[in-house]
C-alpha cells in the first residue's frame, strides 16, 4: 500500500475476539488481514469523499468497516471479490451515522428514519469510482498529470502542454501510453469499459 493510502494494520493485536470465534480464529484473523491488504486503500479513497476529505475520519471508518467485518466474519460470503460491496455499504452506513453535527436520531442511534441501502446501481458506480482510482494510482506521475489535464480538466493539448511545460507531441505521446495502461490497470481490476 502507498504512503498516501496507508491505514495501520487492522485488527490491532489488542483487539477482542470476534463473537463466535472458535478454533478458526487464526483462519479469521487471516481473513481480514487480507480484506486489509486487498481493500483499505480503495476503501480509504472512497470513504474520504464521503468525509469531505476528513483523512483522521476516514481511517476511523475503514477501521471501523474491517473491525465490523471481523466481528462478522462468520456470516460473510467469502468468495474473491464478493465482501467489497459490503464493506462500500458497510463504510457507507459508518460515515451517515458517525456524521458530526447530526442529532443522535438522525444518525440512526434513535427511532429515526433508517438510512436506506445503497441501490445496486449506486454501489456499482461507487465500485467504479474505487476501481478508477485504484487504477489511477496505478499510473506513473506525469500519466496521472497528464490525463488530468485534458480530460478532467478538459484541456487541448497545447494547452495542457503550455500548463505541463512540455511539447505538444510529448502530451498526445503520454495521454497515448497513459490511457492504454489505464486500460491495462482496468483489466486486471475486472472493470469492463
Amino acid at each position: 500500500m502507498g504512503h498516501d493510502t496507508a491505514v495501520s494494520e487492522y485488527p490491532p493485536a489488542a483487539a477482542g475476539r470476534p463473537p463466535g470465534a472458535g478454533a478458526d480464529t487464526d483462519a479469521g484473523e487471516e481473513l481480514i488481514r487480507a480484506l486489509h491488504r486487498d481493500h483499505a486503500a480503495p476503501l480509504l479513497r472512497f470513504v474520504l469523499h464521503l468525509v469531505g476529505g476528513d483523512r483522521r475520519r476516514a481511517e476511523d471508518v475503514v477501521h471501523a468497516t474491517l473491525l465490523r467485518a471481523w466481528q462478522n466474519i462468520h456470516r460473510l460470503d467469502h468468495r474473491e471479490g464478493s465482501l467489497r460491496p459490503w464493506l462500500v455499504s458497510t463504510a457507507r452506513r459508518i460515515a451517515v451515522d458517525e456524521r458530526p453535527g447530526l442529532p443522535a436520531q438522525a444518525r440512526g442511534s434513535g427511532g429515526g428514519a433508517v438510512e436506506p441501502l445503497p441501490t445496486a446501481e449506486e454501489l456499482d458506480t461507487a465500485l467504479r469510482l474505487m476501481a478508477m482510482s485504484d487504477a489511477m494510482e496505478a499510473l506513473s506521475d506525469a500519466h496521472r498529470e497528464v490525463l488530468a489535464e485534458t480530460y478532467l480538466k478538459g484541456r487541448t493539448v497545447n494547452e495542457a502542454a503550455s500548463v505541463l511545460g512540455v511539447p505538444p507531441a510529448t502530451v498526445r505521446s503520454r495521454v497515448y501510453y497513459a490511457l492504454r495502461s489505464l486500460k491495462i490497470a482496468l483489466d486486471e481490476r475486472g472493470v469492463a469499459q
